[in-house]
């Protein structure tokens, strides 16, 4: 299999997706005893109101013919109009977005590198005290709700040791940098505004943590049982005779071949972190697309929260494809078609 027909058949698979997901929203969203238009007018609305407000989001039509006209809409990158905000979707998804995506590669960068390196001090010292610790680290991270850990977090750094800040993505004096991608931290690096970077690394630290600490334990965990199976592998006893140094024997050898099955579980995490990340932006007051998916959702703002899922779903797949190319990368055995 060449890479060529490997991003094909995702791309096929990626527009199934989307066609399943917008098929299944949009039905939900239409099934669920509530009503929008009382949501967003009030109960003492006048019936030429509420004639208006359905003829302006075509809540006055069929719902199939209010699908087609849907799935029209988004061909042409028209997302529809926020019942709550009066603006259009794809502008309050471009606006949130880069917050909850600077959060979750944050907290993806945290469980990267606090996970793998666990993982595999975990698997060579087997059933010994440092083992025992990443496993007891892992149990933890597993069973911790986020919001208690965001929440520990905040009293500890912020309430009593006064190291760093309690919530936002950046102090109200300092000036945010000018808007390339929408992230602080690169935005900040690009302009070279170095106050805007410090204030923004800091506000980043706890949430990132926090969203990351989950994440951590599964992949330290998949890294220790992969790592496990490949240590005692002939290529790695073949690698040792030839006389190589431990060191290039677990991380050239042993590594790169345990990195196949945890890089599933990296692929899969990335798509939670962005879907968890609701409870992280409330508990820190992270202005992302969580906390615009949670006021969506009160105030029954089916475009808003439709938008909100396909950005999910596009995500996912992205991240599945991200995944598939890796291993591609990772094993010649895929590469010969094997």
């Amino acid at each position: 299999m060449n890479l060529v027909n490997l991003v094909l058949r995702r791309a096929v698979g990626m527009l199934a997706v989307l066609v399943g997901v917008s098929i299944i929203t949009f039905a939900i969203s239409h099934v669920i005893p509530a009503d929008p238009v009382a949501a967003a007018l009030g109960d003492h609305a006048r019936d030429d109101q509420i004639a208006a407000f359905r003829a302006e989001y075509g809540l006055d039509k069929p719902v199939p013919q209010q699908y087609l006209v849907y799935v029209g809409n988004l061909l042409h990158g028209d997302l529809g109009l926020s019942i709550r905000t009066r603006r259009p979707v794809a502008d309050d998804l471009r606006d949130f977005f880069p917050a909850t995506l600077e959060l979750s590669l944050a907290a993806l960068l945290v469980s990267l590198l606090i996970g793998i390196p666990a993982g595999i001090w975990s698997s060579l010292t087997r059933n010994r005290l440092p083992d025992n610790l990443v496993r007891v680290f892992a149990l933890i991270g597993g069973s911790l709700p986020v919001f208690w850990l965001g929440l520990l977090l905040i009293s500890l750094f912020y309430n009593q040791l006064g190291w760093l800040p309690s919530g936002g993505r950046i102090d109200d004096f300092v000036t945010p940098p000018t808007t390339i991608t929408g992230l602080y931290v690169v935005d900040s690096l690009l302009t070279g505004n170095m106050h805007a970077l410090v204030s923004s690394v800091q506000h980043l630290i706890l949430p990132a943590f926090t969203l990351g600490y989950f994440s951590t334990a599964v992949i330290s965990r998949m890294t220790r049982s992969s790592m496990l199976e490949v240590l005692h592998q002939d290529y790695m006893r073949t690698a040792r005779a030839k006389g190589l140094r431990e060191r290039m024997v677990i991380l050239r050898h042993g590594l790169r071949n345990a990195l196949i099955p945890t890089l599933t579980i990296i692929g899969v995490t990335f798509g939670s972190l962005l879907s968890g990340a609701v409870l992280t932006e409330t508990v820190f007051s992270w202005p992302g697309l969580g906390l615009y998916a949670t006021a969506s959702a009160i105030s029954l703002d089916f475009p808003a929260v439709m938008g909100v899922t396909l950005l999910a779903a596009v995500i996912y797949t992205l991240a599945n494809l991200f995944v598939d190319l890796s291993y591609f990368w990772l094993d010649p055995r895929i590469q010969n078609g094997a």
